[in-house]
């Protein structure tokens, strides 16, 4: 039947559709038969693999020290082989044929093997550097704070802190610090000069000194010593004395309102915290950059090892009548150097031949630095910080806390060297090796805590103006003993002429030498010039926390049953400094003799302070007390225009160096 074209169009759109939906029936009906067949297909057995586990080897006990002998370099022969075919030639022989010549010739030809002589494939070595580290990490912060809190209309403006104490006890504590007359060592040549002039300097300081200065001089110093004293047993730890944790006061965990009967009842306290500062400098210095067993000195050895530590501070506080009933911290500051001198050369046990017939080395290389071979790391750290607050308090009915002080000043150098080791290192000419550590901690805390004319309080109080800690740790630890030192013997000064010469000789001597027993090719490192080891650590801190505090009531309404605590105190100047210096790893010998010394210096020193003359603290602070009154204001010498570079409470801080 013919059909127009809009009924024919329809047509076919339902043909298509039925053909669609007859497509998903059978593609859904499809999908489920695959479904079911993988479901209902058998599933094999998991494989069970047994394996049997076996430590082959053993684990040995801890090994102190530095047990550690690098393998041998191997030795490979070459054999240069020939195979040659020789042809006898056809030679008529007269007499019978019993006198042919018979054996290996008689075939038409035979094979002759010859062998010729062999030769070493010696490791390549290389030479090392020079190393030269100059750091200098400073930190300095004014937090001088003013500030007026609880409603009392009034303007606290005394005089502000002089500087004079601060600079005194630096001046008195430089004397002690002898070696800051010396200047940075730039060159090889100032580096020799450096160390010989501390030597010097070092070894006329007497040892008579007042009591609190201990100075001790030794060839070799071993052991702890805490505040001029020597520890057999521990030393003291300075987790034991401050902690880094945040400190959580539970007492304000729960809040400071609460809902009762008669409404909301709020906490009515003070509470004033303008110490609580901290200083650190931490270095740890590790120098591992070259040694061998063997060491030949044709020059001389001077080596000097010297730790300074002096503690100063100032901690003089008046404090009002007015508060006699608080409870006073008995809490005094707290001083401590620590100095430690350690040395390992357990190295005659492990360098003692166990065969009987030991294998000593036939072939050596030998590598050279032409001039001298510098190693030297200068760390210096420094923090300067002013905190010396102004400021008023009353209670206004409610919780106050003022926070003044609570900075935190860190530097921090961590460094690590390592480098080459060698069998053997002949120096040409001098070894200049020096471990020096100074430290230096400045602290001035006299506080002044007066009360305005009418203040009183019946409520609990509490007050700390001291409880600071001053804290010098430092640790030289050298690899090498100090009795390594033997004189230079005919074997190895005639080497080393010869490497001066520009030949690469090892004479016989040498080779036979028990330090090299079981050392395959010996390593050589020859320094035409001089060997220079100098590590030095220099840390300082000085704080400047002299507080003018004073205490008065509320203009409208006195709260004398407020709970005050103040604290003016509490702070923290710690100086932390660790050298490990590697020296030699067995015998030196030396050809020009040999000087050595170990010093250790520990101050302190308690300064005066501020003097008042004997004033009532209480007459100070209402001698600097103006009323907020524009009429008295304007005539009021006390009344400061400008506090200058005052910092309006914008404390807390953390500098990192």
């Amino acid at each position: 039947m013919h059909m127009d074209r809009i009924t024919e169009a329809i047509a076919h759109f339902i043909g298509f559709f039925d053909l669609t939906v007859e497509e998903a029936r059978l593609r859904e009906a499809y999908q489920e038969f695959k479904a079911g067949k993988a479901l209902n297909a058998p599933h094999p057995d998991l494989p069970d693999t047994r394996l049997s586990f076996e430590a082959p080897y053993q684990l040995l006990g801890y090994e102190p020290g530095l047990a550690y002998q690098a393998p041998p370099q191997p030795i490979v022969p070459i054999e240069a082989v020939h195979k040659l075919t020789f042809s006898r030639p056809e030679v008529p022989l007269s007499g019978p044929p019993d006198s042919a010549i018979s054996g290996e010739f008689s075939s038409a030809a035979a094979t002759v093997v010859y062998a010729a002589s062999y030769r070493v494939h010696l490791p390549e070595i290389e030479p090392v550097g020079s190393v030269a580290n100059y750091f200098h990490q400073g930190i300095g912060l004014s937090d001088d704070d003013y500030f007026s809190v609880g409603g009392n209309g009034l303007v606290f403006a005394p005089h502000p802190v002089s500087d004079a104490a601060l600079i005194e006890l630096a001046e008195q504590a430089s004397e002690f610090m002898h070696l800051d007359q010396l200047e940075m060592p730039r060159t090889a040549e100032e580096i020799a000069g450096f160390v010989k002039t501390a030597a010097n300097i070092l070894e006329g300081v007497p040892e008579d000194q007042q009591d609190n200065v201990t100075v001790a001089q030794e060839e070799q110093i071993e052991g702890s010593f805490v505040n001029g004293e020597r520890v057999d047993g521990d030393i003291p730890r300075f987790e034991d004395y401050h902690s880094f944790e945040d400190e959580t006061d539970n007492s304000n965990s729960s809040g400071n309102a609460r809902i009762t009967e008669n409404g909301i009842e709020i906490d009515v306290s003070v509470s004033v915290e303008a110490g609580g500062n901290i200083l650190i400098n931490n270095a740890i210095l590790k120098s591992f950059w070259t040694a061998a067993p063997v060491t030949a000195v044709m020059g001389e050895h001077i080596e000097v090892n010297a730790i300074i530590q002096i503690n100063a501070w100032c901690d003089n506080d008046y404090v009002t009548s007015a508060v006699g009933d608080w409870i006073r911290q008995p809490d005094p500051t707290q001083s401590f150097n620590i100095a430690t001198f350690e040395r390992f050369d357990d190295f005659g046990k492990q360098n003692e031949v166990s065969s009987p017939e030991p294998d000593f080395p036939q072939h050596w290389v030998v590598t050279r630095i032409e001039g001298d071979l510098m190693i030297m790391n200068w760390l210096q750290q420094f923090t300067f910080m002013s905190d010396n607050d102004i400021g008023i308090a009353s209670s206004s009915g409610v919780t106050s806390r003022i926070y003044s002080g609570n900075n935190t000043a860190y530097n921090d150098i961590s460094l690590n060297e390592i480098g080459f080791g060698y069998d053997l290192i002949i120096i040409g000419g001098n070894v200049y090796d020096a471990s020096i550590i100074q430290q230096m901690n400045i602290l001035c805390d006299n506080d002044l805590i007066g009360a305005v004319e009418g203040f009183e309080t019946t409520g609990k109080g509490s007050l700390s103006t001291s409880d600071n800690l001053l804290w010098n740790q430092a640790h030289i630890y050298n690899v090498g003993g100090a009795n390594r030192f033997e004189q230079m013997p005919e074997a190895y000064r005639q080497t080393a002429e010869k490497l001066a010469a520009g030949e690469d000789y090892v004479s016989d001597g040498i080779l036979s030498d028990p330090a090299f027993a079981g050392t395959g090719a010996l390593r050589v490192l020859y320094i035409s010039g001089d060997l220079l080891n100098l590590q030095y650590i220099k840390q300082t801190n000085i704080l400047g926390d002299s507080d003018q505090l004073a205490l008065a009531m509320n203009a409208i309404k006195s709260h004398p049953d407020a709970e005050w605590s103040v604290t003016t105190g509490k702070n923290v100047l710690a100086n932390n400094a660790a050298i490990m210096d590697l020296d030699a790893l067995g015998k030196t010998y030396v050809g020009a003799g040999q000087y050595s010394t170990d010093v250790l210096i520990q101050a302190e020193i308690i300064g005066t302070g501020s003097d008042l003359g004997g004033q009532n603290p209480d007459i100070l602070v209402n001698e600097a007390i103006a009323f907020l009154d524009d009429e008295v204001a304007g005539h009021s010498e006390h009344v400061p225009t400008h506090h200058g570079e005052a910092d309006y409470l914008h404390s807390d801080s953390t500098l990192l160096g």
